[in-house]
């Protein structure tokens, strides 16, 4: 039985109208993730470029390169998300597995860009038990997908 969050045809005229406006609201989220992705490319070619045109030239510090790694993380999660829409956009389903990889990865750039002289043992334990959740949750997803591929 397949599960579709937004159906192409229903029923009710108004929600088809409602759902084909949703639709619609979705493709230009899809736009817009599109802008901010080469936003965040340029922003991440700006930022190298002033960090290696200053003294000390075509050097980066620890600092700098976190920085950098951060912003890197950005776009990625930036292309994932674009990824969810484009996949809702396609089947009218939410990709759960996706969404979960994603909110993996937004919780791994946080870590990698953690400065640990500013933060409190309970926002690394926080951040500690989202990444085991979202790593179980994920694991969990892919072993039933993978049980009910053998069946």
């Amino acid at each position: 039985m397949k599960h579709e969050e937004l159906p192409e045809n229903t029923s009710d005229p108004l929600l088809n109208v409602l759902h084909s406006s949703i639709r619609f609201a979705i493709k230009i989220l899809a736009v817009l993730m599109v802008v901010v992705i080469y936003w965040s490319i340029a922003d991440v070619v700006y930022v190298l470029y002033m960090r290696l045109s200053s003294p000390p030239y075509f050097l980066l510090d620890v600092e700098d390169i976190l920085q950098t790694f951060g912003a890197f993380m950005v776009v990625l999660i930036a292309v994932e998300i674009f990824i969810n829409i484009r996949l809702y956009l396609g089947s009218h389903v939410i990709p759960v597995e996706l969404v979960v990889a994603t909110a993996l990865m937004a919780v791994a750039r946080k870590i990698i860009v953690l400065d640990l002289k500013i933060v409190s043992a309970e926002h690394v334990a926080g951040l500690a038990l989202v990444t085991i959740a979202l790593g179980v949750t994920y694991f969990l997803l892919k072993y039933k997908r993978s049980s009910k591929s053998v069946e």
